[in-house]
């Protein structure tokens, strides 16, 4: 049914990644959201993805937690807040400060962050405080210190669309952040934009790249010292920018004995990069996850700077290094102090004039002196009875966190431990004393920080559902109970801004950059109307970019080049000879909690998979669709086979998003160990020494249902379909009764009808209720062929003439596999169109069939889809 807005549009801000895209979201009579991209706010102009465009089909109740519990029974917020204050009074009473520990989240509203921040490390009097952007940008934030200073971005998103060449390094842009993606793609469109992709994997977003550098991992260092070498052989050392650096030297004989050999890049390709790279005065070098989430994260990031620093390009139109944002508050979590190494407004923790300074204007009884525990050595100290009371928010550290079954251990472990979430089961839920229901994207009312420093709204659309309160209220409530009332009694988030703008002024009188104090006296109704803006707002700085007037915010006030010695590569273990790579897919956000209750986002990828070069495959003896066991001491996990040479040999690489919930054993960041960059405490999640054999199924299934599917087994992937569920499903050993193994899957008690081909082994089992499809299992001895689309489709309909047969009778057609999830378009009716075409081309598939035409997260497919036509002109 179509529903009419009810009501004009609230502007507010993606949930996802860091670009910080703006939305308008209008509630409807039904009491949804219709969600448009917002034309006016500067990040997106209007665009959106197909997740943020999707906002809409992730609301509603199912599997949210309403209310409060105590070791599983439902409790008041009274009974549940009293306790939580005095199991923490007491541990600090006992034990110390230190005895106790928030870990939080890239997804909290700046407001809350500041809140928790103000009760650890002002009122607790511990920095034991860190966040889940430690696995994210952790190592950006450390280079960004060593080299200028300050955890600073110098540069602004139109820097893409200024520049003559950008270098994306260790970074899935269009994937992982598509609408930087499409603006880059469309700069490279107008005015001939060379874009050069660093990395191991030919990911999507080659499919802009002039150049693609499938470099050797773990090199990054390397590179960029070659480049910084050539840089000064070709005499392109900016003399005038270099007199307000100090170690240029130092820098430049570390780059200059480094060898050429460990890269393995073909001779002519490094050359055409440093070509490309020197030759580029407006040159923007973008690096994300790939560079930051290594043993050698910080030394990544800080060669990646001194090439900029060297050369003067940076902090200039279409010029600078920049740091792409993993999460939609990673920044703003850092310009509170939501990292256990650093005080908010950007200040030191190990500075006592920051220290007083902070502690001053909060009037609060004590201040941490000391960095507290970074995220591993958190759960390290949690494992080890050292953290007695644990406060988890917004974040699910048993999913994410590498040896995520040690840290489910220590967490299980733990005398106290408190989780604040919306979902009532997670994998972190399941091991929490108490629950406590937390308001969400929609729900919620504050700011977000996106990568290139913009500080946007995030408003409330819809009512708080069942009892379900703001982070910072539940913190400000619980610090009430502590003996603190006068400092956390807000009675909404704009008090918390202002207060927080306030001490960004004390912090800019100290010399820091991160000085919104303009405003500090914000009201109620002018944060209700505020509109996106830049940081630094202050009386002296009004946005822009940084350090291109070689001023920095080191104590000299000079710039740093640190010389960078790449670290020798890992011998192989024989034991685990493959390096796993993990990271993200299109369509689907960190552990799922929101993409995966709308069906349209499980279309393009439904289960986990383990993409595998077709070499490494042929020597396991793995074959496509079938299962791989990856394991190593640490865990665990069965993920379906996919073959393509887009992994390199000995790197195959696995989504990180399946749960508990969701797999039954596709959490990968089991088997990722708790190895660290020395400098700034993040995991290497992407380089997990592994060993890969065959799962040996003796049968595999497929089923959709109307209701939700229970665990059967060896092997479960379930997904959302818009009329129930799917499971992919794997047995070591066929069940003795396949009517009762479907009967437990479904919880249903009716007789199906029932296909059986002795000859080729399938069963196929449909169960039918007035005529209408309720649920369908299929058994094969093999991967499962079928058309899942049209038995989806199916699925609570009077359609099943031909549900048995799995496929589309008479004239029907076969969707296949969806590639644009936007408009639902699969692979099969795309083919069909470029079959009909001797010169198909990706405007005439947009405008024939609509593909590609709105988000455009699917253009890079579609290439593929082209290029592997004869005959089609790729364009």
């Amino acid at each position: 049914m179509n529903m009419q807005p009810a009501t004009k549009p609230i502007r507010t801000t993606c949930p996802y990644c860091g670009v910080g895209c703006g939305v308008l979201a209008t509630p409807l009579a039904n009491g949804g959201l219709a969600i448009e991209g917002d034309p006016d706010h500067p990040a997106n102009k209007g665009r959106l993805c197909v997740k943020g465009a999707a906002l809409g089909e992730t609301l509603g109740l199912r599997g949210r937690l309403l209310d409060p519990y105590i070791h599983g029974k439902r409790s008041s917020w009274d009974q549940a807040l009293d306790l939580v204050a005095q199991r923490f009074s007491d541990a600090i009473a006992k034990h110390g400060p230190d005895s106790v520990a928030f870990y939080v989240s890239g997804q909290l509203l700046t407001e809350d962050y500041y809140v928790a921040n103000k009760l650890m490390k002002g009122f607790i009097g511990s920095a034991n405080i860190d966040t889940n952007s430690r696995l994210c940008m952790a190592s950006s934030v450390a280079g960004h210190k060593r080299a200028f200073g300050s955890d600073t971005v110098p540069g602004l998103y139109e820097d893409l669309e200024l520049a003559d060449t950008v270098v994306l390094v260790g970074s899935n842009l269009a994937w992982c952040h598509p609408i930087l993606y499409q603006r880059l793609a469309a700069a490279r469109e107008t005015r001939g934009t060379k874009v050069v992709v660093v990395d191991p994997r030919r990911t999507a977003t080659c499919d802009i790249a002039d150049l693609h550098l499938a470099l050797n991992a773990g090199t990054d260092t390397v590179l960029f010292n070659l480049l910084l070498a050539e840089i000064a052989r070709r005499g392109l050392i900016d003399h005038g920018f270099a007199a307000n650096l100090d170690g240029m030297e130092d820098a430049l004989a570390a780059a200059q004995a480094t060898p050429l050999s460990s890269t393995g890049l073909p001779h002519a390709d490094l050359t055409r990069f440093l070509d490309l790279w020197t030759a580029s005065e407006r040159v923007v070098t973008v690096y994300s996850q790939g560079i930051n989430q290594s043993e050698s994260g910080t030394d990544n990031v800080n060669a990646i700077l001194n090439c900029h620093l060297a050369t003067g390009r940076i902090g200039k139109p279409g010029m600078g290094p920049f740091s792409v944002t993993g999460q939609p508050n990673a920044m703003g979590g850092r310009e509170v102090g939501g990292l256990a190494n650093m005080l908010a407004c950007h200040l030191d923790i190990d500075n006592p004039d920051h220290r007083d300074a902070v502690r001053g204007f909060w009037q609060a009884p004590r201040i941490a002196e000391k960095p507290g525990l970074k995220a591993v050595d958190m759960f390290r100290a949690v494992e080890e009875g050292r953290i007695k009371a644990l406060w988890i928010m917004c974040t699910n550290p048993a999913l994410s966190m590498p040896e995520a079954d040690r840290v489910a251990r220590a967490i299980k472990g733990c005398d106290f431990t408190v989780v604040s979430d919306i979902v009532a089961q997670t994998d972190t839920t399941r091991l929490a004393d108490v629950l406590l229901p937390a308001t969400g994207w929609a729900e919620k009312d504050g700011t977000v920080t996106n990568s290139e420093r913009r500080v946007s709204r995030q408003r409330r659309a819809l009512a708080a559902p069942g009892q379900a309160r703001d982070d910072w209220r539940i913190m400000a409530d619980v610090a009430k109970r502590m003996g603190w009332a006068d400092a956390f009694d807000w009675t909404g988030p704009a008090q918390i801004f202002a207060e927080h703008a306030a001490l960004s002024g004390v912090a800019g009188g100290l010399g820091s950059d991160f000085d919104i104090s303009d405003y500090r006296a914000t009201t109620a109704p002018e944060y209700d109307r505020m509109e996106p803006f830049l940081w630094p707002q202050s009386p002296s700085r009004q946005g822009g970019r940084f350090f291109g007037d070689g001023l920095f915010q080191t104590p000299s006030g000079r710039g740093r080049m640190v010389p960078i010695f790449p670290a020798n590569r890992r011998p192989v273990d024989i034991a685990a000879p493959f390096t796993l790579n993990t990271g993200r897919v299109r369509d689907h956000w960190h552990s799922m909690t929101r993409t995966g209750r709308a069906a349209r986002l499980s279309r393009h990828i439904a289960e986990p998979f383990l993409e595998l070069h077709p070499r490494d495959a042929e020597r396991l003896g793995l074959a496509p669709a079938g299962l791989a066991q990856v394991e190593n001491e640490h865990g665990r996990a069965i993920l379906r086979v996919l073959i393509t040479d887009r992994a390199a040999p000995g790197h195959p690489f696995a989504p990180i998003h399946w749960t508990g919930e969701t797999s039954s054993a596709g959490r990968v960041s089991s088997l990722v160990p708790g190895l660290t960059d020395p400098i700034s405490g993040q995991p290497a999640l992407k380089s997990a020494a592994v060993n890969i054999s065959a799962f040996r199924a003796g049968c595999y299934g497929f089923a959709v249902s109307k209701s939700e599917i229970n665990a059967a087994g060896d092997y479960l992937a379930i997904a959302k379909l818009p009329k129930g569920h799917q499971a992919e499903l794997a047995w070591k050993e066929p069940p003795r009764d396949w009517i009762e193994e479907a009967a437990k899957l479904f919880g249903l008690d009716t007789t199906p009808m029932i296909m059986r081909d002795r000859h080729h082994g399938t069963v196929r089992l449909a169960f039918l209720q007035d005529g209408r499809l309720q649920a369908a299992l299929f058994v094969s001895p093999g991967p499962v062929a079928l058309s899942r689309s049209h038995i989806a489709e199916a699925l609570d309909s009077d359609q099943t003439a031909d549900i048995l047969a799995g496929r589309p009778g008479g004239d029907r057609q076969d969707e296949g596999a969806v590639v644009c999830a936007c408009l639902g378009i699969g692979a099969n009716r795309i083919a069909r169109f470029i079959a009909t075409r001797k010169t198909a081309t990706l405007n005439e598939i947009g405008a024939a069939l609509g593909a590609g035409t709105n988000c455009g997260s699917c253009r890079p497919e579609l290439k593929r889809m082209l290029a592997r036509t004869a005959g089609a002109v790729d364009r």
